[in-house]
């Protein structure tokens, strides 16, 4: 939005200019270009590789500059927050992968493979915050695979209230329904 108004602010200064047979000052002619020049450019928040050249480590990264924006039920805006799914769908369609918006189309997005298998960057499938309820509720991504030892990144609504990284511990154990591998 910002950009769409500076160039109507450009456009309308430089009409103003033209119609008043006026030259803007050389300084203003430069920042004019220079505006211009930016506002033709990708943001810089957003990769652009294809997805098959993406690498689990490039993912993460990207994934770790969005830890600490605040759990939002139903968002997928980093400047307003995160629910579940809108944190791996932001993430994963800022490579170019065409991800569900809802937890529970992740059920069939991709490759199912075993928790033993599972590597960087799958998505990790759970129910709800109920375990006894064994319908989708909740994704995330897997940050890191030590052995037996595998931790996620994921907005969650629970004691961290937002983008956080979390251990694979017996409670996400008994919620763990599948893994989805994307890459």
């Amino acid at each position: 939005m910002r950009k769409l108004f500076i160039v109507v602010f450009l456009i309308f200064l430089s009409a103003s200019a033209v119609h008043a047979q006026m030259q803007l000052p050389f300084e203003y002619q430069q920042v004019v270009k220079k505006l211009i020049s930016e506002f033709g450019k990708k943001s810089t928040t957003h990769y652009t590789e294809d997805p098959a050249e993406v690498s689990s480590s490039t993912l993460i990264d990207f994934a770790k500059k969005l830890i600490g924006i605040p759990y939002r039920y139903a968002t997928s805006n980093p400047n307003v927050g995160f629910d579940c799914s809108g944190f791996v769908n932001y993430v994963f369609s800022n490579f170019g992968f065409n991800v569900p918006r809802s937890s529970t189309e992740f059920a069939n997005t991709g490759n199912e493979t075993s928790l033993k298998e599972c590597k960087v960057g799958d998505v990790l499938v759970f129910t709800g915050s109920n375990p006894k309820i064994r319908q989708i509720g909740h994704v995330g991504i897997v940050y890191s695979v030590d052995g037996d030892k595998i931790s996620f990144i994921h907005a969650t609504s629970g004691k961290a209230h937002g983008v956080t990284i979390t251990e694979l511990n017996d409670y996400y154990k008994s919620r763990f329904l599948k893994v989805m591998r994307i890459l």
